[in-house]
C-alpha cells in the first residue's frame, strides 16, 4: 500500500463526511460491505490465492479422511469378528469421498484444462454421489436400530438402500451421457438440479430417521436395557440429535446452492 493510497482513501473518507456528516453505523456497514466485496473479488481474481485455498480444502479434506482411517481401523481391531458391519462401510466410504475430494482440490487446475468436458463433470460429480451413498447409509444404520427396537421388521430397508442408490447412480450416469453426446448448458443445468433433489432427499431423510431415533431415545427409561444396548450399538446416540440437525442442515442448504 503506497503513500499516495493512503491519502486517497483519507481524501474520500472527508469528503464523504462533508456530504454526509459524522459516520452512522449504516455508513459505516455499506463500507464494510463494498471493503468486503472488493477483498473477496481480488482473491477470486488471483491466481496465487485461489491455488492457496484449494491447497487449504485440500488439507481439510485429508484431514478428514485421515481420522475416517483411524477411525476404521479402531473398530476394526475392537471387534475384528464382526467383518464388514454398516459402521465399517460407513467410515470406509468417508475415508474414500474425502481422499478422492483432496485429490481433486490439489489437481483442481488439471482437471479445469481438461480436454473433454464431460470428464470435469464426470471427476467432479463421483465424488459427490459417493457422499450421498456415505451418508445414506448412515441414514440407513439409524432406520435399523429405530425399526429394531421398535421390533419391526427391517428386511425391506437394504434393499430399498440399494435401489434408491442405484435409480440415483443410473439418472446420473444418463445424464452424463446425453451431455457427453450432446455438451448443451440446459443439459449441465439439469443435472444440477437433479443432484440438488438428490440432496434436498437425503435431508429429509435425516430428519425422519435420525428425528424419530432422538425421541425414542428420550422417551426410553434410564433403567430399560434395551436403551442402553441400543446405546451402545449405536456408538453416536447420545448426538444423535446434534449430527441429525448439522447433516439436515447442510444436506438443505447444498440442495439450494
Amino acid at each position: 500500500i503506497t503513500h499516495s493510497t493512503v491519502t486517497d482513501n483519507r481524501t474520500t473518507s472527508n469528503m464523504y463526511r462533508a456530504f454526509l456528516g459524522p459516520f452512522t453505523p449504516t455508513v459505516i456497514m455499506m463500507f464494510t460491505l463494498k471493503d468486503a466485496s472488493d477483498w473477496w473479488n481480488l482473491l477470486n481474481d488471483t491466481p496465487i490465492w485461489q491455488d492457496r485455498i484449494f491447497r487449504g480444502i485440500a488439507l481439510l479434506y485429508g484431514l478428514v479422511a485421515i481420522v475416517a482411517m483411524m477411525q476404521l481401523f479402531r473398530i476394526q481391531q475392537r471387534v475384528p469378528e464382526y467383518g464388514w458391519t454398516t459402521q465399517k462401510v460407513f467410515h470406509f466410504l468417508n475415508f474414500v469421498v474425502n481422499a478422492v475430494r483432496c485429490l481433486i482440490f490439489v489437481f483442481r487446475r488439471d482437471i479445469t484444462h481438461l480436454k473433454q468436458e464431460i470428464l470435469q463433470h464426470i471427476l467432479l460429480d463421483v465424488p459427490s454421489l459417493a457422499f450421498f451413498t456415505t451418508y445414506a447409509l448412515l441414514v440407513l444404520f439409524w432406520a435399523e436400530i429405530y425399526y429394531q427396537a421398535r421390533a419391526v421388521s427391517t428386511d425391506c430397508l437394504r434393499p430399498t438402500f440399494y435401489t434408491v442408490n442405484g435409480i440415483i447412480y443410473a439418472i446420473q450416469i444418463a445424464l452424463w451421457l446425453v451431455i457427453w453426446w450432446k455438451p448443451v448448458r440446459v443439459m449441465v443445468i439439469l443435472s444440477k438440479m437433479f443432484f440438488a433433489g438428490v440432496c434436498l432427499f437425503a435431508a429429509l431423510g435425516f430428519l425422519l430417521y435420525g428425528g424419530r431415533l432422538f425421541l425414542m431415545l428420550q422417551r426410553f427409561p434410564v433403567e430399560s436395557k434395551g436403551r442402553r444396548k441400543k446405546l451402545q450399538e449405536a456408538n453416536i446416540c447420545q448426538t444423535v440429535g446434534y449430527v441429525t440437525s448439522i447433516c439436515f442442515t447442510c444436506f438443505l442448504i447444498r440442495s439450494f446452492m
